[in-house]
């Protein structure tokens, strides 16, 4: 699988990504403020590849004057018909339509490696203001867990090297980066956990025949598991802020 095929995947399930992908912690937007050195209240913001507007959303509700940007049609239209509110551009990280010295922060929440940092660096260093931040962010199951981590093993089997993450940090900054790490869960039916394994770029390209198989293979395995029909999902969010 190709990162543009991958990315693109996700514009025609955009309904069930809104619908059952996780949010973020408030904790994980603390910890942006004390990294970047400044609140998001008031501070202006553009969120590059905003998707649905899951972390778009979040900053909003902080207080953050913020603008969306997403190349693909089916996630904007399910950012702009959630988030009406919100304005939004389109593009991506590596041609940002946005104008220099402009903002605060830049955030990119589950989107970094959905670039070329040969341009996407650059394209930072242009729109930020001096002193402005970059902050990237991924939100990952906790592997520690032993289910998550059976799990996650057997997701790898399936794809092979296609399953091998590809997500790495710009070398070169002046800064260099700061991270935190931020664990936190959440609770829901184990169908909505499925559906949330389902949404992800690789099942996507595996096709609705495929990715049936495997989830209905993990029913069985999770309902032993998860009886009463609630898993918990454990995460650890990593957060790298870089003030540029």
């Amino acid at each position: 699988m190709t990162i543009p095929s991958r990315a693109r995947s996700f514009d025609a399930a955009a309904a069930l990504y809104a619908a059952h992908r996780p949010a973020y912690p408030d904790a994980l937007l603390d910890a942006l403020e004390e990294l970047s050195g400044r609140p998001l209240a008031g501070s202006r913001v553009a969120d590059v590849g905003a998707g649905t507007g899951i972390a778009t959303a979040l900053l909003h509700a902080r207080g953050a004057h913020v603008l969306a940007v997403e190349p693909g049609d089916g996630m904007a239209a399910e950012l702009r018909r959630a988030h009406p509110w919100i304005p939004l551009v389109r593009g991506d990280g590596d041609r940002l339509p946005l104008a220099g010295d402009a903002f605060d922060l830049l955030t990119y929440a589950q989107a970094w490696h959905w670039t070329d940092p040969a341009r996407s660096v650059p394209e930072a260093r242009r729109v930020l203001r001096p002193g402005g931040a970059l902050a990237i962010w991924w939100n990952d199951m906790d592997e520690s867990v032993p289910w998550v981590a059976e799990q996650a093993a057997r997701i790898r089997a399936l794809f092979g090297a296609d399953g091998v993450s590809f997500r790495t940090l710009p070398a070169g900054l002046d800064s260099g980066f700061r991270t935190r790490t931020v664990p936190w869960s959440r609770r829901i039916t184990l169908d909505e956990h499925l559906a949330n394994l389902a949404s992800h770029s690789a099942f996507l390209l595996l096709g609705e025949a495929g990715t049936r198989e495997f989830t209905d293979r993990e029913r069985s395995v999770l309902g032993a598991l998860f009886p009463d029909g609630t898993v918990e999902e454990p995460y650890v969010v990593s957060l790298h802020v870089s003030v540029l």
